[in-house]
């Protein structure tokens, strides 16, 4: 192989790898796609929520064969203190449309999926097989790999780097910097298998229904992070992440947090009877638009995690990644398809395709609230979600006492924390807006 040149090599078979590879496979370029694990998505027990319309865009027949759970068909938003939870539900029989809009998944049995796609697309998947280091010219551009296998280094027009927030290929080239701690977050995750009539039971569905919790306050001891639910055929994915800031700053053990999160009485009974058969931790960039690096240079793109392109906000990531995969396969073909040389002047046009999409335009819409969220951390994640359990609380028990009393001491809470209420206000109202 070290003979051989492609149009581009790819590193990395996740959302944002296979979707770059397959945008240029498909329009005949020569791919090369390079994955660690023994095949795509090995190393990931991830359960994800698919978004449908980026998918659609690559591969507008997905759903002919990919491996989906269910469609989603309601959300829930809780605050949740030790004992209860304060929750917003919304649900409409409009996602149980014809083709519908999000998907539950599991990220083993689809990221295999999509890496077949772009074998059967031409690309050249090479699996067991850790890139580990860029080849450049005496001018510093980047014109290939070396890779832990004999034979050399394999040359390349350009190489898309999508290989994960943790990344060590890009970093040691000095593409970009090591994310800091406060950036990434670390989410342990189980998934715990039980009836498929049971699932539909317990959380109100039928046919391929899904439901979705998302859950922030006490379960993460006052360091920015959520807990989430999600509901797959036959089994559901668990879990709880933090800022590995915090998590440092705290000495808290993840795992702990997790079994904590799963004996959380608003959670303990949708897992009854469950059986753990799969658990792991991932990675995921939390730092927003603040923190993405520089996404092009000579022979080279970043892009997906890599890149930081996770809305935190929005909880939205598995779409940023295919966007991005694909605006990147799309601006290499069209500088290819031109005569044009891969210098960081020509890949800029990958950088404009992404300003002027949603990817952008929603990161820089709310660029400040990582860093707002992840400084005042407690009093988001403990002292408002308990305030608000007590005023719930306050408003249904009935056990003699006059109101008023409780009704003035929550005012008066409330009034304690006004100067930070009105960024809550605002954080809740962009969480629970969608697109």
């Amino acid at each position: 192989m070290t003979k051989s040149k492609f149009d581009a090599i790819v590193i990395g078979a996740g959302m944002s790898g296979n979707a770059a590879a397959y945008s240029m496979a498909r329009r005949g370029l020569k791919v090369l796609q390079l994955e660690r694990g023994e095949h795509s998505g090995s190393k990931n027990v991830q359960g994800a929520i698919l978004y449908a319309n980026m998918l659609e865009a690559i591969i507008p027949n997905f759903r002919d064969d990919a491996p989906l759970e269910r469609h989603l068909v309601e959300q829930r938003f809780w605050l949740m203190d030790d004992s209860s939870h304060t929750g917003v539900h919304y649900r409409s029989d409009d996602f149980n449309e014809l083709k519908p809009n999000r998907y539950t998944i599991i990220r083993a049995q689809f990221d295999k999926w999509f890496s077949s796609k772009v074998r059967e697309a031409g690309g050249t998947v090479l699996c067991e097989t850790t890139a580990t280091k860029l080849a450049r010219d005496r001018s510093g551009s980047v014109i290939g790999v070396y890779t832990d296998r004999e034979g050399g280094v394999i040359l390349a027009d350009v190489v898309v780097l999508a290989e994960g927030v943790n990344g060590l290929l890009g970093t040691r080239a000095g593409l970009r910097d090591m994310p800091k701690p406060e950036n990434v977050a670390l989410a342990v995750k189980e998934m715990h298998f039980m009836p498929e009539e049971v699932i539909a039971e317990r959380f109100g569905l039928t046919g391929g229904e899904g439901c979705v919790i998302e859950a922030g306050g006490t379960i993460s001891r006052g360091m920015a992070g959520l807990g989430f639910l999600y509901t797959n055929k036959e089994s559901i994915s668990v879990g709880i992440g933090c800022l590995v800031s915090g998590l440092a700053e705290s000495m808290e053990n993840p795992y702990r947090l997790l079994d904590a999160f799963k004996q959380h009485p608003s959670i303990r009974p949708l897992l009854a009877g469950s059986e753990i058969k799969e658990y792991a931790a991932h990675l995921i960039p939390e730092g927003g638009f603040k923190a993405i690096p520089q996404l092009f240079g000579n022979g080279w793109v970043v892009v997906g995690d890599a890149a930081q392109l996770n809305n935190a906000v929005h909880r939205e990531g598995s779409n940023l990644a295919m966007t991005s995969g694909l605006m990147a396969g799309e601006a290499i073909f069209q500088i290819k398809s031109r005569g044009g040389l891969m210098t960081k002047r020509n890949l800029s046009l990958y950088k404009g395709m992404l300003d002027k999409s949603f990817v952008m335009k929603d990161l820089i819409k709310h660029k400040d609230l990582p860093s707002l969220l992840h400084t005042d951390s407690h009093n988001f994640f403990m002292t408002y979600p308990t305030l608000i359990s007590q005023a719930a609380q306050n408003f249904v028990r009935v056990d003699g006492a006059p109101k008023i009393n409780r009704e003035k001491a929550t005012a008066a809470s409330f009034i304690n924390a006004r100067s930070r209420w009105g960024l809550i206000s605002d954080a809740v109202r962009s969480a629970v807006s969608w697109r």
